[in-house]
């Protein structure tokens, strides 16, 4: 068996509309976010052998502050190809993960985490309260989605041979991480 979980970038800042987008670092928010997902995925005991990400600045302030609030850290693969992906470019990605992982985090961007998790779950699915349609319905910043696959080789994995176990967005936890009001 092996297990995906997919973490999309914590919310990041658009203060400075010069820079260039690669550069946007993390805002508090989510900063805060990042961390009490690290923390709750510690609280349910989620494990990954390694981790795949996008080397946006945003993506690797994510990972540290999951980290911290996850309480373990690992050196991730940086891989460019993650920066603003498609899902067929994160499929190729997750299929040429070597067997001995067994769980892989791969973090990164939209569309292409949601379209990665909407095309690998299967259909009428349910996770933990949370539906797949949950996921088409919007994948928020600093959200995690979990996919286990019945395969022992992470090539043999296609579309639709997902199972959705967790789907968890940040304002799950604390409604202070969700959309912010707009009066």
């Amino acid at each position: 068996m092996k297990r995906l979980i997919t973490f999309r970038h914590a919310k990041s800042g658009w203060d400075q509309p010069a820079i260039r987008d690669f550069d946007r670092a993390l805002n508090d928010k989510g900063r805060r976010a990042a961390a009490t997902m690290g923390r709750h995925l510690r609280q349910l005991g989620v494990r990954f052998d390694s981790v795949v990400a996008s080397p946006a600045v945003r993506v690797a302030e994510t990972l540290d502050a999951m980290f911290d609030g996850y309480g373990r850290r690992m050196a991730p693969s940086w891989d460019r190809r993650a920066y603003l992906a498609t899902a067929a470019t994160l499929l190729e990605m997750v299929q040429e993960t070597p067997d001995r992982v067994e769980a892989l985090m791969l973090v990164g961007h939209n569309p292409g985490l949601e379209e990665l998790v909407l095309l690998l779950a299967g259909s009428d699915e349910k996770a933990n309260g949370s539906t797949r349609d949950s996921v088409g319905e919007k994948y928020p910043t600093a959200s995690v989605a979990e996919i286990r696959f019945d395969v022992d080789h992470w090539q043999d994995i296609h579309a639709g041979d997902g199972h959705l176990v967790r789907f968890i967005r940040p304002r799950d936890l604390d409604p202070a991480l969700g959309p912010d009001r707009r009066l």
